[in-house]
């Protein structure tokens, strides 16, 4: 039999109930409503006499909930919290950054199985654990750390919305990224350059030269149309896909030169790049383009010839990198700046670096070009087709 009993010099009521053993405990119904406190002490006894499920003992405690506070309690399963994530976040992030969470969450989701639908508060650190081991295996530390970092912004915001007393992802360390103390990644010499414009087509050498010439990512500079163009200005005007920044470039003489020499059409939306374009529209990535600037590489001898083996180990498969790569035009850009001795903080705008963190790691300079007061961005003759 259940009681209730309010201690000397508090409001709240304690109720008094015994479990199936007989054993007598005490708990506050953290109720002042003596009807409510008697109804609060009855669900406890009928608890803690029947044996019940982690569901069933959840059930009761939304119940008491709702008694005390007077409004019922949301639960939602770890898929329904997904979407309505996602459906929050699109508006406040970059396209690329919500493919990215879109990617992430579906692979999370896939790990958890049948219990993707299950509800969230049954989500444990281990549960998360043993998700991020298993990404370890496949992809590269820091692919892996993504992934963890974005777990950590989904269960945070269930916490902040009151679907979750406990984070479970507050105690999930990131995997270690071993040694390195830096990026492996190096820049280009003109030399190399030059191998490589050698071995490719018309388009992909104006690629290389805008590349080596603006400091852009390989998805942005594929969706340069002509509209993004200013020739009488001499400028290059364009949003970037990954921060969302607003970029206006000054067109450095020899890409000048390159644009005019473009066969342009009467388009004003026409792509400078159409097959880049087209495969970065329908991809709505540019893996596939990276891919084919490795084979240029390979034929260049700049590096091994670079298996792609999508169909087999999907986009879970560790990412095989090397020394150089289409982003080495980017740390391309920045050496020549510094060589020239342009101030850190122009060509960081230039670039269009976020921080002086960052731009450090784009930073290679050698001994011998610390001398040099040569234009920061060279011109390059193109070989003959």
């Amino acid at each position: 039999m259940t009681s209730i009993v309010r201690r000397r010099g508090s409001a709240i009521w304690t109720a008094f109930f015994r479990d199936q053993n007989g054993r007598q405990h005490c708990r506050s119904t953290e109720s002042t409503d003596r009807k409510t406190a008697q109804r609060i002490a009855d669900e406890f006894e009928n608890a803690a006499q029947k044996k019940r499920t982690l569901r069933q003992l959840q059930r009761v405690l939304d119940q008491m909930y709702e008694l005390v506070n007077g409004q019922r309690v949301e639960r939602l399963a770890v898929r329904e919290f997904v979407a309505l994530w996602l459906e929050l976040k699109a508006p406040e992030t970059a396209s690329r950054t919500s493919d990215f969470y879109k990617e992430s969450t579906e692979k999370f989701l896939s790990f958890l199985g049948p219990r993707a639908d299950a509800f969230l508060g049954e989500i444990t650190k281990a549960d998360l654990i043993a998700y991020r081991n298993t990404l370890a295996k496949t992809l590269a530390p820091k692919t892996t750390n993504h992934h963890v970092k974005l777990l950590r912004m989904l269960f945070k915001a269930a916490k902040r919305d009151g679907l979750l007393q406990d984070d479970p992802s507050e105690f999930v360390e990131t995997v270690r990224r071993g040694k390195t103390t830096g990026s492996s990644r190096r820049a280009f010499t003109l030399e190399e350059i030059n191998a490589v414009l050698r071995v490719a087509d018309a388009e992909w050498r104006s690629m290389v030269l805008f590349g080596l010439y603006t400091g852009q990512r390989l998805g942005d500079i594929a969706l340069i149309t002509w509209s993004n163009l200013d020739l009488e200005a001499g400028e290059i005007r364009f949003v970037t896909s990954k921060t969302s920044r607003r970029m206006i470039l000054p067109m450095a003489p020899a890409l000048r030169k390159h644009v005019l020499s473009l066969p342009a059409g009467d388009n004003p939306e026409a792509p400078i790049h159409p097959r880049a374009y087209g495969v970065v529209r329908r991809q709505k990535r540019s893996g596939s383009l990276s891919n084919q600037f490795s084979d240029l590489l390979a034929q260049a001898g700049l590096r091994q010839k670079k298996s792609h083996h999508k169909a087999l180990n999907g986009r879970s498969a560790r990412r095989q990198t090397g020394d150089l790569s289409f982003h080495a035009l980017r740390h391309t850009a920045t050496s020549f700046l510094h060589a020239a001795g342009v101030p850190a903080a122009v060509a960081q705008a230039f670039i269009g670096h976020d921080s002086e963190t960052t731009h450090a790691l784009y930073t290679h300079i050698g001994i011998e070009n610390l001398a040099k007061a040569a234009d920061a961005l060279p011109e390059i003759d193109l070989p003959e087709i």
